[in-house]
C-alpha cells in the first residue's frame, strides 16, 4: 500500500523530515506535486543558496557534489539528506520513497494525505518560494 502526500503549499524541510521518519519505519510513500512544495525565506537567499551549490559542483570540479535542478529530484535530495543513505537501512528506506513533479495516472483518482504538521500556517515568515521557481531558475526544463 503506497501513501500518496499531496506536496502543494507544504514547507520543503518539514515535509523532508516526516517522510524520513516514516520511510525509515517501512512506509512506502509518494509525494505528488513537488514543484508546489515551499521553501521559506526570501527569494534571494533561497536562489543564492541554491545557486552557490549548484556551482560549486560544476566549476570544473569533476567530482562534485552535484546537485540535481529538477523539483523532484530536488525534493528527493533533501529527503536524502535527513536518512542514513549509506547504511542498509537508509538505502532501503530511499527506495521506498518516490517523489513526482504533477500527479501521475496512477494516482489520479486516490486520496492524496496532506500534512498538518509541514503546512505553510506554521509559518511565521510570510516570504517563501517555491521549489519549481527555483529549479526553473536553475534551467530545469520540467
Amino acid at each position: 500500500m503506497v501513501t500518496v502526500i499531496n506536496g502543494d503549499g507544504l514547507l520543503l524541510g518539514r515535509l523532508a523530515s516526516l517522510v524520513a521518519q516514516r520511510g525509515l519505519a517501512g512506509e512506502t510513500i509518494a509525494i505528488v506535486n513537488a514543484e508546489k512544495v515551499i521553501i521559506s525565506g526570501s527569494r534571494a537567499r533561497v536562489l543564492a543558496n541554491y545557486r552557490h551549490k549548484v556551482e560549486r559542483g560544476a566549476s570544473g570540479n569533476r567530482w562534485g557534489p552535484f546537485v540535481p535542478r529538477r523539483p523532484d529530484h530536488l525534493m528527493k535530495r533533501t529527503i536524502r539528506g535527513m536518512l542514513p543513505y549509506k547504511r542498509p537501512r537508509g538505502v532501503e528506506a530511499m527506495k521506498r520513497i518516490k517523489c513526482y513533479v504533477g500527479v501521475p495516472v496512477e494516482f489520479v483518482g486516490k486520496e492524496l494525505e496532506v500534512l498538518e504538521d509541514a503546512h505553510m500556517n506554521r509559518l511565521n515568515n510570510p516570504a517563501h518560494i517555491t521549489l519549481g521557481a527555483v529549479s526553473t531558475l536553475l534551467g530545469a526544463k520540467f
